[in-house]
């Protein structure tokens, strides 16, 4: 937390590990013991006993309170921090020498609450984050020499054999070496149906398996696993911070320094003008009445709250300022492979040329798309069964392959690059249903024209409908044909297509959109890159496990629903807004509250309440954004409109 709110770090830590509940807060419980000992203070007061005694127990209760804030002020002092720690304990210490004890105990009291309260929303909200790494199982079968053997899940290797029966988390990652199940990802990625998977899968850690026994081998040891590295990286970008929490932290740690001067000046010169007593308890109470406390946790408890939330919800957001850069968003370029559509290409099509048959057609295609990881191989191959021999494949970057087959030489690759010649209305008609052409050619001769089409999600649709009927502008980015991608636009019902791009092209149009409004860009994480960059706000799609994608972007969509993005744009909009609210609720009372003490309207104890349950309605605000609203298929709700979006 912030200096200027008298919160240490070692506070922090000891919050966050032993906090479990409100009520073992250390600040809380010595707010509650000092409180019984002034309440025993009043009461010795209606009785005859001496005066001295009440008087002892109200300075016994001060010290007890003073304890949370005072060493770690002067701790601070000594590092030449002042916070509004310094503020509470010279007002205590005022309060004192003008004979003020039960005053100036009630201020350590209520401050010692808010300080507690302080600590325990934040450690609630990060024990959020870190409650991922509780997916892991306590322990893990591993089958060794034809034995399972029970061990810690910290205790395995690479190359380990994971025994997982049903109802059983995984306990790191891993591939799938014997068995079929389908397994519960919701914690991981926010998605709720189930995946099957079989030999040769990936196995995230965390992950649920459904109704069969599978043998998983060890990929990951269990601090490097996906789940640990989410962790790490929330928690490292945390420190990132956006406009919102800077501003909080630049007029909070400006604002300390100006309320001691100011306090300074009222008390010598009301006491030149008249009673020093009266203006000195006047200048103690301006001290505490400008204390910037809430303004200095306004921000941070929002973002932990809201970033936490989202990262439970299979959404990872690298911060407050990726939050904040989300939240102020109004266009989306959208890339098409992988994301609009689901990244499984298909033949749909194969027109072979007068005297040339479709087997021979495909088997060719196959044979020089052998060795090829192209995603429109993995179709191609997967359309027949014929491998012929293709010796000498040369891959050109854009425009296909090269090689030799019965030593002629053999082409595939794009309209344009090869001569379409007299089947240019085949390819025209492929290209009008939204599939990508792919010519082969055997020695110069035309073999004929391949369909491959792409599909898209089947919440493609309604999630451009949501997002337009938000108010985001769309535009679909892709490397593929114009009419091929104009006609899958109209499918999904994106109107702005830009086609026929290079990676280098799509960070050019990025750049051009950025110039007019914030935009964000959803990617793969690899081909996308320099867009992602480029954008105002990078988002990866279906990012769980993939390192680069997730250190690429800025936010990361860990599981490959398409509704994870208005959602989560709906969710940066919302936390934005509460911070603004925060924010200025924050300034206005200050203000409000400095002339009412400058001119005694309210004495010490008065402000001192005031302010604190104030701070704890700045507290009980910021945690609203850990509510997480998930948009569903079935329930098209939108995001909330631009009007209502924070400045």
């Amino acid at each position: 937390m912030n200096d200027a709110c008298g919160c240490s770090g070692e506070v922090e830590a000891s919050a966050e590990d032993e906090a479990v509940a409100w009520w073992r807060v250390r600040e809380i419980q010595a707010a509650a013991l000092a409180a019984v000992i002034l309440g025993a203070g009043w009461l010795v007061s209606l009785t005859t006993a001496p005066h001295w005694v009440g008087l002892v127990l109200e300075a016994g209760a001060l010290v007890v309170a003073a304890t949370t804030f005072v060493p770690g002020t002067v701790r601070r002092l000594a590092r030449g921090k002042i916070g509004v720690g310094t503020l509470m304990t010279i007002a205590a210490v005022g309060a004192v020498i003008l004979g003020q004890v039960e005053e100036a105990a009630m201020l350590a009291i209520l401050y010692s609450i808010s300080e507690g309260l302080e600590e325990y929303s934040l450690a609630r909200t990060r024990r959020g984050l870190r409650a991922l790494m509780d997916l892991v199982p306590t322990e893990a079968t591993v089958v060794r020499g034809g034995e399972h053997v029970a061990l810690d899940p910290a205790d395995l290797v690479v190359g380990d054999v994971l025994l997982v029966r049903p109802g059983e988390r995984v306990a790191t990652d891993g591939v799938i070496r014997t068995g079929t199940t389908a397994l519960d990802v919701s914690a991981l990625t926010g998605e709720s149906v189930p995946v099957e998977a079989g030999p040769g899968a990936t196995v995230l850690a965390g992950s649920i398996n459904g109704a069969g026994v599978v043998e998983v081998e060890v990929t990951t040891r269990a601090e490097d696993n996906s789940l640990a590295r989410i962790v790490h990286i929330v928690e490292a970008e945390q420190a990132r911070k956006g406009p919102g929490q800077r501003l909080a932290d630049v007029i909070a740690a400006k604002l300390v320094p100006g309320i001691l001067i100011a306090a300074t000046l009222i008390a010598v010169i009301g006491s030149l003008a008249g009673d020093p007593a009266v203006w000195i308890q006047r200048a103690l109470v301006v001290l505490v009445a400008a204390s910037p406390c809430a303004l200095a946790i306004s921000v941070p408890v929002t973002v932990v709250a809201a970033v936490g939330a989202a990262s439970k919800n299979g959404v990872l957001v690298k911060g407050g300022a990726a939050l904040e850069g989300l939240g102020k968003i109004r266009a989306l370029a959208l890339d098409k492979t992988g994301t609009l559509t689901a990244n499984n290409p298909a033949v749909v099509d194969a027109v072979a040329a007068p005297g040339r048959s479709r087997d021979e057609l495909l088997a060719l295609a196959a044979g020089l798309e052998a060795r090829s990881e192209h995603p429109l191989a993995r179709a191609i191959l997967a359309a027949t069964g014929a491998r012929p021999e293709v010796g000498d494949v040369v891959a050109h970057p854009g425009a296909g392959l090269t090689g030799t087959h019965r030593g002629r030489e053999v082409r595939l690759g794009r309209p344009g690059w090869i001569d379409p010649g007299h089947m240019v209305g085949e390819v025209t008609a492929i290209q009008g249903r939204g599939a990508t052409a792919v010519m082969v050619e055997d020695d110069g001769a035309l073999l004929g024209v391949i369909g491959v089409r792409d599909e898209l999600r089947p919440e493609a649709g309604a999630v451009v409908h949501t997002l337009t009927r938000a108010g985001y502008t769309v535009a679909m980015l892709t490397g593929d044909n114009e009419r091929t991608a104009t006609a899958l636009a109209a499918e999904a019902g994106i109107t702005e297509v830009h086609a026929d791009l290079r990676p280098e092209d799509k960070a050019s149009i990025v750049r051009q959109i950025a110039e007019t409004r914030p935009v964000a860009m959803v990617g793969d994480g690899v081909n996308d890159a320099p867009a992602l960059a480029t954008a105002d706000v990078g988002i990866a799609m279906g990012a769980m496990g993939t390192d680069v994608a997730i250190e690429t972007a800025d936010v990361a969509l860990m599981g490959n629903d398409l509704f994870h993005l208005p959602q989560v744009l709906a969710h940066a909009r919302r936390t934005r807004t509460i911070m603004w609210q925060n924010v200025a609720f924050s300034l206005a009372l200050i203000g409000v509250l400095i002339p009412l003490a400058l001119f005694g309207a309210l004495g010490l104890a008065a402000v001192v309440l005031v302010h604190e349950v104030a701070e704890v309605f700045v507290i009980a605000n910021g945690v609203r954004a850990g509510r997480y609203q998930p948009i569903s298929a079935r329930e098209h709700a939108p995001a909330p409109s631009l009007a209502t979006a924070a400045p």
